[in-house]
């Protein structure tokens, strides 16, 4: 046997099963185990070596161990204690069972042993004997070497006397605990002893010394310093935490402030995160920098309350010269570590007296500086000081340290791009909404937009559409998504929904149409016939101020809130409908007479909607703020929006529309039946006259006489009776209404030089501000508006 190879084959039996039950290997161990030869058993079931009557065992897991009777070749029976160990398949061999036993047991050490006890004290572990009353008896070299003291000094010293620490008064509890339960015990700890320049991570064995009756007379501490391993699997695990904590939002500030604080304290004592300002929000710093760097201050964080490190707030603007660690790292591009052994850390600090006071009162000595980068370009600077540890930094933590703030780089970049596209897309979306709402004599209006604090704009809009007769469209939608497409489709729609109010659809038939468009975008999205790919929800409501009367249909959209003058917020029931997209399926409008004065509250399902809550208690919610009484608009939107949306902003974009109903006197409305005869048209002129005098309108009489003879007589000549003729006045517009119960629409056309017709409407069409016809439920409508404000 040679010193090199200290393992003699014949000591253990050893033989290979395959998964099968084969037997695949022999050595000589179990030849002289068995007598039987390798050319006897190899190729063979395993199972024939059992003795008669042995059940074969039930080998499962990766290891099996146990006794069994075995055939020996001159036939007697063998009992053999086995321990087989199943090893997975690989390139050179298939799945098998290693199976071994023993053939030479070492007996116990006897006296003069030199693996008796005493040798102990001659392991490389560090090694204490403990006695009954944990006094130490006996320790070896290394661990003298430890604590700092020879072993003469420390004999008869307790741990926490020998440590005098917490470490040392945690280990002598488990010491006890050992000695009194006769149990051994692994123990770890990360701390720094008497003879250590720096902490040690450390695996104690803390297990009983019994003597020849088996009584515990003491304990044996045997420590193995892992301080390698122990450091790497904290790297490993900071590492690991920074890669859950740092990028938890789309927020360059709450990023940068996630990183300073998974360094505190695991990598220094004070942090501070400083960030090249963009030349515009949202877009990448400058890739050359020059020398002295601007830097704002994102975010910092310190081991002492209050950062009193800090020389300036989160938000402030700091200039750095070419001295500063900041500027230094920056333009070399690397980090840079200094610290007041090597003298770099005054060196840095002599461009500003009070930071060098600053670093003195608080004992700062060691700094790290790490560049922040990603994608090829810099966007500052993280820079970490420690005051508190003693310890300067090493390698390790800068390569934790760069690992780190590698990762945040990219979470920063990633959302300053975010906050780029998150501007536009939120440009985009308040340009495409109303940037004021028009003044009409129907209602009084007042609206909010919030985009979701998270993700971001989305596709809600909402509108106040003025329409003929002094009536309003009030119109709230919500397209499915969120970003730029969303905001595109959205700005689509309420095109859509504008195009079709001005021809003076009804509610569930503006849905229809709309409907077919938002089919059509599915469509163009696609690129296939696949309705629903662009969903939206719209409610639509048509409010007359003369009948006051109110006609609403929605379409997938949460119905509006209604709070009539002097009683309680009450939602108004309307048939569900479809939402948009599905195409095909049928709307359905509802009618309501409101009072004047009758608040009316559309909104998007992010106002009522909330992880926290849901929407009934949203709806109560929503009631309780309507009902407090508020006689501007404005304020009663900012009540609504604080009471139900959280301090951090919604999850989902909110549009909310308020509109108090007015009413129009009867005093301002005139209406005549009209007779189908054209030769009574000069009495109708007449009676139009004596009225506008009545209405102090005189100066517009006579083209109000010209617009309803044109009106009237074209109704007598192509209409169907009834025939009626109604002038509805307010402060700035007169407005003719010549209805009839013929559904031919009018159109206008230019006569030629010899037609004696055809000048009708082209004659209406100047004379008026505007003009057009509404299909009713009995038949048309042409009206004609005069503007009564004067011309500057």
């Amino acid at each position: 046997m040679s010193p090199d190879y200290p393992f003699e084959d014949g000591a253990t039996a050893r033989a290979v099963i395959g998964d099968d039950g084969t037997l695949t290997e022999w050595n000589e161990g179990a030849r002289r185990l068995l007598g039987h030869d390798a050319a006897d058993v190899l190729g063979r079931p395993a199972a024939g070596l059992l003795a008669d009557g042995a059940a074969p065992p039930a080998l499962a897991g990766p290891r099996w161990d146990g006794t069994l009777g075995l055939r020996h070749r001159d036939g007697r029976t063998v009992s053999v204690w086995l321990l087989a160990h199943h090893r997975p398949a690989r390139e050179d061999r298939p799945a098998d069972w290693l199976v071994v036993t023993p053939l030479e047991v070492t007996g116990p050490a006897g006296p003069g042993d030199p693996l008796a006890a005493d040798a102990l004290t001659l392991s490389p572990c560090a090694v204490a004997v403990y006695d009954e009353r944990l006094r130490l008896r006996r320790m070896n070299g290394s661990m003298a070497e430890v604590l700092g003291l020879p072993e003469e000094r420390a004999r008869g010293l307790r741990v926490s006397e020998i440590g005098g620490n917490p470490e040392s008064e945690a280990i002598e509890r488990e010491l006890l605990r050992v000695l009194r339960t006769g149990r051994p015990l692994d123990v770890q700890t990360y701390s720094r002893s008497g003879g250590e320049e720096k902490a040690h991570a450390w695996l104690a064995r803390l297990a009983p010394v019994t003597d020849a009756d088996g009584r515990v007379r003491g304990v044996c501490l045997a420590a193995h310093d892992f301080t390698e391993n122990y450091l790497a699997r904290e790297r490993l695990q900071l590492v690991n935490e920074a890669s859950e904590r740092i990028g938890s939002t789309l927020d360059v500030i709450r990023t940068a402030q996630e990183l300073a604080d998974v360094c505190v304290p695991a990598l220094a004592d004070f942090v501070r995160v400083d960030l090249l300002d963009p030349a515009e929000p949202g877009a990448r710093p400058e890739a050359r920098l020059t020398a002295p760097v601007v830097l704002r201050r994102a975010a910092h964080r310190s081991v002492l309350t209050g950062a009193p490190e800090a020389m300036i707030a989160p938000g402030g603007l700091a200039t750095y010269p070419a001295a500063s660690p900041q500027a230094h790292s920056l333009l070399a591009g690397r980090t840079v570590v200094g610290s007041t052994a090597s003298g770099d850390l005054e060196l840095w600090l002599a461009w500003d007296t009070a930071r060098t006071e600053r670093a003195r009162d608080f004992g700062m000595h060691s700094t790290m500086s790490v560049p922040i980068r990603a994608r090829g370009v810099t966007l500052g600077v993280a820079v970490l000081t420690r005051h508190r540890r003693p310890d300067p930094f090493t390698p390790d933590d800068v390569l934790l340290a760069e690992e780190i703030t590698a990762r945040a780089a990219v979470c920063i970049d990633n959302a300053r791009r975010y906050s780029r596209e998150r501007d536009t897309a939120i440009a985009l979306q308040r340009s495409l909404l109303p940037q004021t709402l028009p003044r009409t004599a129907a209602v009084e209006a007042a609206s909010r937009y919030l985009p979701a604090a998270r993700a971001g704009v989305g596709g809600d809009w909402f509108d106040v559409i003025p329409l003929s007769g002094l009536r309003v469209a009030m119109v709230v939608g919500d397209v499915v998504g969120h970003g730029i497409q969303a905001s595109a489709a959205m700005g689509r729609l309420r095109a859509g929904v504008r195009t079709l109010a001005d021809i003076d659809l009804a509610p569930d038939e503006l849905l229809t149409h709309l409907d077919d468009l938002v089919v059509r975008l599915s469509q163009e999205e696609t690129g296939e016939d696949m309705p629903g790919e662009v969903g939206a929800t719209c409610l639509y409501a048509v409010y007359d101020p003369v009948s006051r009367r109110c006609t609403l249909a929605r379409a997938g959209h949460p119905p509006p809130v209604l709070v009539p003058p002097g009683g309680p917020p009450v939602q108004l029931t309307l048939p569900a409908g479809p939402p948009l997209g599905l195409g095909g399926l049928p709307f359905e409008s509802a009618e309501f007479e409101l009072a004047e004065g009758s608040l009316l509250a559309l909104f998007t399902d992010g106002l009522i909607e909330s992880r926290e809550r849901d929407v009934d208690a949203g709806h109560r919610l929503l009631c309780a703020a309507l009902g407090s009484h508020a006689d501007s608009l404005d304020e009663t939107c900012n009540r609504v929006l604080a009471a139900l949306l959280p301090r951090g902003g919604a999850a989902d974009d909110v549009a909310l529309l308020l509109a108090r109903t007015l009413g129009l006197p009867a005093s301002q409305v005139a209406t005549w039946d009209i007779p189908a005869d054209p030769a009574l048209v000069a009495p109708i002129r007449k009676q139009v006259v004596e009225q506008l005098d009545l209405w102090s309108l005189s100066e517009t009489a006579f083209t109000a006489e010209l617009v309803v003879s044109e009106l009237v007589t074209n109704a007598i000549r192509y209409g169907s009776r009834p025939i009626r003729l109604r002038l509805i006045h307010d402060a700035t517009t007169l407005i003719c209404e010549v209805s009839d119960t013929s559904h031919t629409a009018p159109h206008l056309r230019r006569a030629k030089i010899w037609d004696e017709g055809g000048r009708g409407l082209l004659l209406v069409a100047q004379l008026t501000q505007r003009w057009g016809s509404r299909h009713t439920a009995d038949g048309k409508t042409i009206w004609a508006e005069l503007s009564l404000m004067e011309e500057e």
